[in-house]
């Protein structure tokens, strides 16, 4: 024979709040970290620094200190701080235009290397690749030819050529727009900016652009990218995010 149990009143135990979870948050909702100018080149600099100074103290024990008190870094270990000095001073540029419709991201890493993009600037106009530079000397575009034998531009800085300098950029540019068709964004202009911090410019002109690339100084980076443009602030907000999912901080 079969028989039924009656069943009691079911006894409830306290509430655990931090089991509790809130309804998941959109994507579109999930604030983007914008990166911290120069970070990734401060610590390169801090490691290469460290390894010289635990090198020499180990070769040398009693007088090691001695050594690294009379001499200086190596111009290639002190490059990586002067690099990150000019990101920082652009960086913290680009960020006062947060209220302005422009949205940035700082030092971000090219994926699967340790390269790293400078600034990525979202903008009414489009988005902006930005390579931060600080180099002593005047940055100007040298033509040569033109009338009887092909034009040729170069990018000079004081009397050195660089144009090393726009390849990299123009890799960049074809990088993020590779990004953005994955992310199925499409038709959303790119343009490659080589800033360089704290150079010779002149007082008047001297921005000019090289194979598409804008080459300029921080105040004019900024006018540049408040400029009007076809993209609203949700597209950019879009694009924004799909940027920094595509380039993780550095």
């Amino acid at each position: 024979m079969i028989t039924s149990a009656v069943a009691g009143p079911i006894e409830r135990g306290p509430i655990d709040a931090d089991a509790v979870t809130s309804p998941e948050r959109a994507p579109e909702d999930l604030e983007v970290f914008g990166g911290t100018a120069g970070a990734s080149a401060q610590r390169e600099h801090d490691r290469r620094k460290d390894k010289r100074e635990t090198r020499i103290r180990e070769n040398h024990p009693h007088i090691g200190g001695l050594i690294l008190a009379l001499s200086d870094e190596p111009q290639s270990t002190r490059a990586w701080a002067v690099g990150a000095q000019g990101e920082v001073a652009l960086g913290q540029r680009l960020d006062k235009l947060s209220g302005s419709g422009v949205h940035v991201l700082h030092d971000r890493r090219i994926p699967p290397t340790r390269a790293n993009i400078d600034h990525i600037a979202v903008c009414p106009s489009g988005v902006i690749v930005i390579d931060a530079k600080k180099y002593q000397g005047r940055p100007r575009l040298q033509v040569e030819g033109g009338l009887f034998r092909p034009r040729t531009e170069t990018l000079m800085v004081g009397s050195r050529k660089q144009d090393g300098l726009v390849a990299g950029a123009l890799k960049q540019v074809a990088l993020v727009r590779a990004a953005l068709d994955d992310a199925g964004i499409d038709g959303i202009p790119v343009q490659g900016m080589l800033c360089f911090v704290g150079a010779d410019w002149p007082l008047l002109g001297g921005d000019f652009i090289i194979a598409g690339v804008h080459v300029l100084w921080p105040k004019k980076a900024a006018e540049h990218l408040q400029k009007a443009g076809p993209l609203d602030e949700p597209t950019m907000r879009q694009i924004h995010r799909a940027l920094a999912s595509a380039f993780p901080p550095a």
